[in-house]
């Protein structure tokens, strides 16, 4: 397919994917929150059918919601079931994988010193997500699915694991984007095989005659818990690809758990606040916790750059001495990035300069400097892949100039 197809394609399902994600999230969080919200009701005394109801207030009406502990007494004549929210946002998702990482060729999936082919890329993406989804289920199944503590410890080895297995196999965006991709599989699965599933069986044997088992309900509930608290670590990780300061650092892996459990931790504050055990000081002790993973990132990254030791080792550049190395950072750019970054790109894959930003002339350069600075020095994404071999005293110089230059 010619490349303005395939953009078409990336636009339209990136579109799809928001709009369905958003009405997934929307109805988990609303359920979430009503679940929680719920009143011992009035006129079921003996609170032998009821779990609760709730009162509620919104867009002009009031709306009154009732549980029932296992099932109604009859089975209504109309049932709506929330799934089709969830397979879509997947399907739409893993359209996205596909376009822009299986089909956006080796400089999406391979960090500068890998040795993989783009196939062994691309079969270890797709079996993380599957094998992450067998070891989650496994772990459920299993006897540390009875207590949900010992599980939530279990999932979240689980998800080091992952982190560290894909940071060190794949380049840092590709990563960070499966490690997303795969517990978005393991939440649409949870709804696949057993939240619906289950619901199911409640259904069947409700129109049998038969009492629901209540342990289909709770097997469900449990799921249905574990999709909430991964809802904001997946939000942070499919956004993920436009923050190189955390997919490129050399530990991007415990940068990746790090903010994953600040996004958990929110996303606990808000289940607290529905049945309001919520106390005053856990957002901010979050927003604490978000400052603390922004230092020790920054810290550690400056630590450990070598472009930005080289550039500490040597000394500032005055305006006039940048103004004299213009034609050699010119040089650099021309080498390393305008086979991509121009008005007509030579680089295989690019039909138009990405984000706009092209790279041509000594005024493009100053143009975008910050953003050079931010892509190539500070964070080393770029050249992708470093398919063009930048070297850490070309990134050094670039960054003494564009300081001069400022």
């Amino acid at each position: 397919m010619e490349l303005p197809g395939l953009e078409w394609l990336n636009l339209i399902a990136r579109w799809v994917h928001l709009i369905v994600g958003i009405a997934w999230i929307g109805s988990s969080f609303y359920f979430v929150w009503q679940d929680n919200s719920l009143l011992p009701t009035k006129d079921d005394p003996e609170r032998k059918k009821l779990q609760g109801d709730i009162w509620m207030v919104h867009g002009g009406g009031f709306y009154h919601a009732r549980k029932f502990k296992v099932a109604p007494p009859d089975l209504p004549s109309h049932l709506h079931w929330f799934k089709w929210e969830a397979y879509s946002t997947w399907l739409s998702g893993f359209a996205l994988l596909v376009l822009v990482y299986y089909l956006g060729g080796a400089t999406y999936m391979m960090p500068a010193d890998g040795d993989l082919s783009q196939a062994a890329a691309v079969a270890i993406g797709l079996g993380a997500l599957g094998v992450s989804w067998l070891v989650y289920d496994g772990l459920c199944r299993s006897p540390l699915g009875r207590d949900d503590r010992w599980l939530a410890v279990a999932v979240v080895v689980l998800v080091a694991v992952l982190s560290y297995a894909m940071t060190h196999l794949l380049s840092g965006r590709a990563a960070f984007l499966h490690v997303g991709a795969a517990l978005g599989t393991i939440m649409v699965a949870n709804v696949f095989f057993v939240i619906i599933p289950n619901q199911r069986k409640s259904v069947d044997a409700m129109r049998k005659g038969e009492t629901p088992d209540p342990v289909w309900g709770m097997k469900g509930k449990q799921r249905s818990v574990h999709n909430t608290y991964f809802t904001l670590p997946v939000l942070f990780l499919m956004i993920s690809n436009h923050y190189p300061i955390a997919y490129d650092h050399p530990h991007s892996w415990l940068v990746l758990l790090a903010l994953a459990t600040v996004g958990a931790a929110v996303r606990h504050v808000f289940v607290l606040r529905h049945t309001h055990r919520a106390k005053a000081w856990m957002l901010p002790a979050a927003a604490a916790a978000m400052v603390a993973v922004v230092v020790g990132v920054t810290a550690t990254r400056t630590l450990d750059s070598p472009a930005t030791a080289s550039t500490d080792a040597v000394a500032p550049l005055t305006a006039e001495a940048a103004g004299s190395l213009t034609p050699v950072v010119t040089a650099i750019v021309h080498s390393r990035c305008t086979a991509c970054h121009a008005a007509q790109p030579t680089w295989e894959g690019f039909d138009a300069a990405p984000m706009g930003v092209v790279l041509e002339t000594p005024e493009h350069i100053r143009h975008w400097a910050a953003k050079i600075h931010e892509q190539s020095v500070a964070s080393e994404a770029m050249p992708l892949g470093n398919v063009t071999d930048i070297t850490p005293e070309e990134r050094a110089l670039l960054g003494r100039w564009i300081d001069a230059m400022e």
